[in-house]
């Protein structure tokens, strides 16, 4: 079996997911991508912020619309190294980020492939092109050692 190179943007929501652990948060990064270019990073700190918004996709896309100065990220791609959940999957929709590209899946917390499926749901005004496995195998362990560590 032959392995690909982890994409350059995967790596650097990986980047920002260690990030994440080296503060004590969960580790879980992101990336915004528009035209090819990254526009704004983001990484778990709900602990750290004392806010439970403050999640990886949740600061990347914040970031994103300061720097296009617009809340809609049309035409952008969102980089996440774990399945959305729920919260984070209705940004995705309001935001109109045009793809999304997770790493490993979330059997409990997930809500784009598990869970409530937001994006499968009638209401939903909005449907981007999901992509998910990119850098499975690194944001799992990731997230393993991080928890294992923890107990």
């Amino acid at each position: 079996m032959t392995r690909w190179p982890l994409p350059e943007y995967m790596q650097i929501a990986l980047a920002q997911a260690k990030e994440a652990a080296d503060s004590g948060e969960v580790p879980i990064g992101a990336v915004v991508v528009k035209e090819g270019r990254p526009i704004a990073t983001g990484r778990n700190g709900p602990r750290e912020r004392c806010d439970p918004t403050s999640h990886a996709e949740i600061e990347a896309i914040r970031e994103a619309a300061r720097v296009l100065g617009n809340e809609r990220l049309e035409g952008c791609e969102l980089w996440v190294t774990l399945e959305p959940c729920a919260m984070c999957a209705g940004a995705i929709v309001h935001a109109r980020i045009a793809r999304l590209y997770y790493g490993a899946s979330d059997p409990k917390g997930g809500a784009v492939e598990h869970g409530a499926r937001v994006f499968e749901q009638e209401q939903c005004l909005h449907r981007p092109e999901v992509y998910s496995g990119i850098g499975e195998t690194e944001s799992a362990e990731l997230l393993r050692g991080f928890f294992r560590e923890r107990r």
